[in-house]
């Protein structure tokens, strides 16, 4: 009787202490990939591995959990970029409502905004991760170098390597509020093809891109240009929003608008924006990005 209890109990305990941690690691692999599907793919990859550890050698579970979850990311990251040769046009990361879950699941909402996420694109995967952990859940570096398998002074370096290339993005972002007011005005002038009032919505740096992977509609390539981006939203005002329904969501801690139609979400357009105008239009159109933009039920 004290065999199969001990290991039934050993059972219960390992799925709490898995429980306890899901949001959290959820909250670090997406940031780390930019995707639902993955991170949850991640999560049970995790999952399973902790059911089959020894789990009397582990004295921290939740630093063992937190361990694995980053060291997988990083193992997929560095095959991603090959995934996506065989993506149709533009790549960009799954948005998330956040409205539920302001943090996702960290300690605070640091590495979620859309302009932070794609200029995690660019830096190595280490880097990402150290950034992620630091930035989002406050981790000190000692943990942090257990978990990326380096030291705390090279830790910080990379942390202070990556803050360096987000930190002018960061400085330049326009508050929730505006970018609210800009994007409120783009949708106005978008529908009615107003090719000047686009213009003087928009930042020299101007850039559309359009995420469907195929998809009918969806740009392959991205606009740039304010005088470019603005024929090319008005080039689509007399049929692109004919018999859609505009809604306001929260994606990724900032203001932005899902496209429905016939009640299936078609489309999530989100902004980055600056005090000189909108910096990017993101066109997000890809089905197989669009299951987590709507508010949650729950």
């Amino acid at each position: 009787m004290n065999g199969p209890q001990t290991e039934s109990s050993g059972i219960v305990w390992a799925s709490d202490q898995f429980e306890a941690g899901r949001r959290r690691l959820f909250g670090i692999a997406y940031r780390m990939l930019g995707s639902v599907a993955d991170a949850e793919d991640i999560l049970q990859d995790v999952w399973i591995r902790w059911q089959k550890a020894d789990r009397a050698e582990i004295r921290e579970p939740q630093a063992f959990l937190t361990t694995m979850t980053t060291r997988t990311c990083i193992n997929l990251l560095q095959s991603a970029h090959a995934r996506r040769e065989t993506y149709i046009g533009p790549w960009l990361p799954e948005p998330v409502n956040t409205q539920d879950d302001p943090a996702l699941g960290a300690e605070r909402g640091e590495a979620l905004e859309y302009a932070v996420l794609l200029l995690l694109e660019k830096l190595t995967p280490t880097e990402r991760a150290a950034y992620v952990l630091r930035e989002a859940l406050d981790y000190p570096y000692e943990q942090i170098a257990q978990i990326v398998q380096s030291t705390p002074t090279a830790c910080r370096q990379l942390v202070s390597r990556a803050r360096k290339h987000l930190a002018a993005e960061r400085r330049r972002t326009a508050s929730s509020d505006e970018q609210r007011r800009l994007l409120s005005a783009f949708l106005a002038a978008a529908q009615s093809g107003n090719t000047s009032e686009l213009e003087s919505l928009f930042a020299t740096e101007i850039v559309s891109y359009s995420d469907g992977n195929g998809v009918k509609l969806a740009a392959r390539i991205p606009v740039s240009g304010v005088e470019r981006v603005a024929k090319f939203v008005a080039a689509f005002s007399t049929h692109f929003w004919r018999g859609k329904q505009v809604d306001w969501v929260e994606l990724n801690g900032r203001p932005a608008v899902t496209l429905t139609e016939d009640g299936v979400v078609t489309t999530a357009l989100a902004t980055t924006a600056s005090a000189h105008g909108i910096t990017r239009l993101l066109w997000i159109m890809s089905p197989d990005k669009l299951h987590h933009v709507a508010p949650s039920t729950t």
